[in-house]
């Protein structure tokens, strides 16, 4: 008895303690259970809101599309008219997100995901011990396809973030009522599409040497889909990159073709950024000590034009992760081209001194971008060009159909399972990017990169017809290196100048060195 006394006392301390165990390996890690949280989850869309819907020509159960953008701080939540196109239905201030700006890559960085994701009803947690919250899907098909970890990625109220997109509570209950509804009216899963700011052309001239620059390029072409036909994008994934486009994405198509308006607004957007560069924008990197906020949460009178339905006095952020990051404003650091400049003349001072009309050596130069647009093709002239290419092979759409990741969510939340399966290996760059893959499934290994092996016979000068067959060049054999080529060879020490093991030699010309870089991100404390 005294023993099961013992016991008895030990469960709070023990259920306490696994709590704590729980919320030190990341805020943003929603296991809790909220006994209230079935009553949030009815709550009404506010009538502010359903009369805005009005207004716009809107109705509560059609279909919905939200963005978010790190370096604004801002929420979008998108509606679909009747005539098929999304119109912008409110914007809401996001209360904390943490880490930089740039991609989630591994559990722990306390990175907030970037990409587009299909969220379902099943990743809707009405029980939500951060009020209410949805998941954002991570890692998708992408991410796995580019070895990228983590889990647990919301979408929640309080102002508390190690990876996830933190609302206040007012506002993650609104845009959980607007999704519910949306569910209600049988959309079957929206698009998130989460972005490091705003794809405009001022934002890529400003950090066009980032290192994160050809990801964010990626994913401004299915920005640029959706500003300028204000259509959801199909979205698949071909070996490591994002494909856009229509129904021939949707279909499997790794070149999509491309509409003639959206190619105009990429061209648009090119000339801008070179003349941008061109006047002197400088190339600068924002470093956060840990993620931002709103300003609206920080001025003392803030403005209420953008955020007019939201509550006055401003609402409860309670409890705010790291404060003291918040505080300090974002470091702008400049960062130098990696590329050296283009020599445009080159004067040989010596010589030239004294001759008649000499000139006088010039400085390396850039070459000034160009300043003229290329003609903005007609839709059939573009339909013409872009001949559909039929796959090799299925790839990965990234959506709700194709990304059973979703629906494994939906039974863990259901019956208290463990999560999707854990993300495999990155898989290796295609040869062309225009080149199908795989599906890449969360239950299935990715393809594994392959090396060609070719083999081709020497050739062999007239001249040298009767040569010894001992002959060496540089002291290698040449049909002994032509046959080691492509076969890579680990551990074997180079061999001395002067030594002659052909075979070895062979064998060390062959011999390469890969690895995979990562943009990683210090982290002052664990978290997703």
């Amino acid at each position: 008895m005294v023993r099961l006394a013992r016991r008895l006392a030990m469960r709070p301390v023990l259920a306490a303690s696994a709590l704590a165990a729980a919320l030190s390996l990341g805020a943003c890690q929603d296991a809790g259970f909220s006994a209230a949280g079935s009553a949030r989850a009815r709550e009404p869309i506010p009538q502010k809101t359903v009369a805005l819907m009005t207004a716009k020509n809107m109705s509560p159960r059609d279909p919905i599309l939200i963005r978010a953008f790190k370096k604004e701080s801002e929420m979008e939540v998108w509606k679909r008219g009747p005539d098929g196109q999304y119109a912008l239905l409110k914007t809401f201030p996001i209360c904390r997100w943490s880490g930089q700006l740039g991609p989630k890559v591994r559990e722990g960085d306390r990175q907030a995901p970037e990409g587009f994701y299909p969220i379902a009803m099943g990743q809707m947690n009405p029980n939500s011990s951060y009020y209410l919250s949805f998941d954002t899907g991570y890692p998708n098909a992408f991410d796995r396809a580019n070895g990228r970890t983590g889990s647990y990625l919301m979408v929640h109220g309080t102002c508390s973030s190690a990876g996830c997109f933190a609302m206040t509570d007012e506002a993650i209950a609104e845009i959980y009522a607007i999704a519910r509804e949306a569910f209600a009216g049988g959309q079957r899963a929206f698009q998130f599409q989460s972005y490091p700011f705003r794809m405009t052309a001022q934002n890529l001239a400003k950090f066009r040497n980032d290192p994160n620059i050809g990801f964010w390029k990626n994913l401004k072409e299915g920005s640029d889909y959706f500003e300028a036909l204000h259509e959801e994008p199909r979205v698949g994934v071909c070996g490591t990159r994002y494909v856009f486009g229509g129904q021939d994405a949707a279909a499997g198509a790794c070149s999509p073709k491309v509409d003639p308006v959206v190619v105009a607004k990429r061209q648009k957007d090119e000339v801008e950024v070179a003349e941008l560069v061109a006047k002197g924008t400088a190339a600068t990197r924002l470093v956060y000590q840990d993620g931002g906020q709103h300003p609206y949460f920080r001025e003392t009178a803030p403005s209420t034009q953008l955020f007019a339905e939201q509550a006055q006095p401003r609402p409860n952020m309670g409890t705010i992760s790291r404060p003291e990051a918040l505080a300090a404003a974002p470091e702008e650091i400049s960062i130098e081209p990696k590329v050296k400049p283009v020599l445009l003349a080159k004067i040989d001072a010596k010589h030239e001194k004294g001759k008649p009309g000499a000139v006088k050596p010039t400085a390396l130069a850039f070459a000034a971008p160009a300043t003229n647009p290329a003609p903005i093709p007609t839709r059939e002239a573009a339909e013409a060009a872009a001949a559909p290419s039929a796959p090799a092979g299925p790839i990965t759409v990234a959506s709700a159909d194709g990304d059973p990741a979703a629906y494994r969510k939906l039974l863990g939340n259901l019956f208290g399972g463990a999560p999707a399966a854990p993300p495999v290996a990155a898989a290796a760059l295609p040869a062309a990017e225009s080149a199908p893959v795989a599906a890449i499934s969360p239950a299935a290994p990715l393809p594994k990169k392959v090396n060609a092996h070719l083999h081709t016979a020497p050739t062999v000068h007239p001249a040298a017809a009767n040569a010894k067959a001992d002959v060496k060049t540089d002291g290698l054999n040449p049909a002994g290196a032509k046959k080691a080529e492509g076969k890579p060879t680990e551990g074997k020490p180079t061999a001395k100048s002067g030594e002659v093991k052909p075979a070895e030699k062979a064998s060390e010309t062959g011999k390469r060195t890969e690895g995979h870089g990562r943009n990683r991100v210090a982290a002052s404390q664990p978290g997703n």
